[in-house]
């Protein structure tokens, strides 16, 4: 559900963005927050948003004469929106799993924003969760009829991190 100024996260985000709210942890202290805001929340199903600027480190180097939103932080985007959705599950936390027909579309560049849908596919045998999610880049001028265009999509997993037991040092 949303508000009346499109965004919503939780009753702790309701109206925030969720890059400015300080309460928010990302798991082992990930350096990169892909999620801006919280569009939409269901039980089965978040929408979030990343706007691209060229404040974001990774685009000094991919490409410094064309930069673009690399791939693989289209589907980190997607993870983090999939963790945020599961947040409250028992036995975390959560790690990418397993991705499969993953396909990239259009360029993410400086100045667009990725529109991230995901949706929990269920839970799997093991105590992972299986997710189906496309990323699409929002139609600059919506009001001129431009399409979204597909950014990236497709099914991923996550799956709860066994950290091993420290065994004692032995003297």
């Amino acid at each position: 559900m949303s508000n009346a100024n499109g965004l919503i996260a939780d009753e702790r985000h309701e109206g925030q963005s969720v890059a400015n709210d300080p309460t928010r942890e990302l798991p082992f202290g990930m350096r990169f927050n892909l999620v801006d805001a919280i569009i939409e929340r269901e039980a089965n199903r978040i929408v979030t948003i990343k706007h691209i600027s060229m404040a974001e480190e990774y685009l000094q180097d991919h490409f410094p004469t064309f930069p673009v939103l690399p791939g693989v932080m289209m589907l980190e985007a997607m993870v983090q929106a999939a963790r945020t959705l599961i947040k409250d599950e028992q036995g975390g936390p959560y790690v990418l799993g397993r991705v499969r027909a993953l396909k990239y579309g259009t360029f993410m560049a400086p100045g667009t924003t990725l529109r991230v849908e995901i949706t929990l596919a269920g839970r799997l045998d093991d105590g992972s969760f299986d997710f189906k999610g496309e990323g699409r880049k929002l139609a600059s001028s919506p009001g001129e009829g431009l399409p979204d265009l597909t950014a990236v999509s497709g099914r991923f997993s996550l799956r709860r991190i066994v950290m091993p037991a420290m065994a004692p040092a032995q003297s």
